[in-house]
């Protein structure tokens, strides 16, 4: 086991017993590298990992801030990971397609049952502000982003909600890039639109075998569109 790994197994040790939680400071890099019996350097580089992966934030200096603070954003470092692989071609956007699939019509299926009949302020502000006829493409699809991260939150599953907002991150640059090759980009987006409000009135009636087949419907026929020979 290299030395940084080291400092990382002593580190989760303590996230995953409760002894440091997230907003709480991580030891000093001085008193980590002499208790573990490591260089301070090994501290350092496993902390840029922690970084990296969005468990930590690090400040320098010596004030309140400074230090290494568990922060745990999830979405963020999965995301960042799948756009690596995405670009390296490892991960085929069939692939991240059909996963967004299975991880949606669950979500919309369950939100359906826990939101159904309640007020979604949020989610009405969206497909409001989608509305908006002067959006580029890229500003509609940010928002179209939203709409679908927001949609899986209503489920309640955490997890679920910080792998729809990588994965929508993730084929991001894909969409931009293929809806720059439609020829008719205003009936694409009025469609879009009308897909969305029929998936929102399906969970807001409770109904979530409906949401989750238009969700399937909805995600599978756009990425027909935009990539034929997928």
């Amino acid at each position: 086991m290299r030395t940084h790994e080291v400092v990382l197994r002593r580190i989760e040790s303590d996230l995953a017993a409760g002894r440091v939680a997230v907003g709480g400071r991580l030891p000093a890099e001085r008193a980590l590298a002499e208790e573990l019996g490591v260089g301070r350097s090994s501290v350092r580089e496993a902390l840029r990992v922690l970084e990296a992966m969005g468990v930590v934030r690090t400040s320098a200096g010596s004030g309140p801030d400074a230090g290494a603070i568990v922060a745990a954003d999830p979405a963020d470092s999965i995301g960042t990971a799948l756009r690596l692989h995405v670009a390296t071609r490892t991960l085929p956007v069939r692939d991240l397609v059909q996963t967004r699939i299975l991880l949606e019509t669950w979500a919309v299926r369950e939100a359906a049952f826990r939101a159904a009949g309640t007020e979604m302020p949020a989610i009405d502000a969206l497909l409001d502000a989608m509305d908006d006829p002067a959006l580029t493409p890229d500003q509609f699809h940010r928002l179209d982003a939203e709409l679908h991260v927001a949609l899986s939150g209503l489920a309640g599953n955490l997890l679920i909600e910080a792998m729809m907002s990588a994965l929508r991150e993730a084929i991001h640059g894909y969409v931009m890039a293929a809806v720059s090759r439609l020829t008719d980009w205003p009936a694409v987006a009025a469609e879009l639109r009308r897909e969305h409000r029929e998936i929102v009135a399906a969970i807001r009636r409770g109904h979530g075998a409906k949401a989750a087949e238009l969700v399937q419907v909805h995600i599978a026929g756009f990425h027909a569109l935009v990539d034929p020979g997928a």
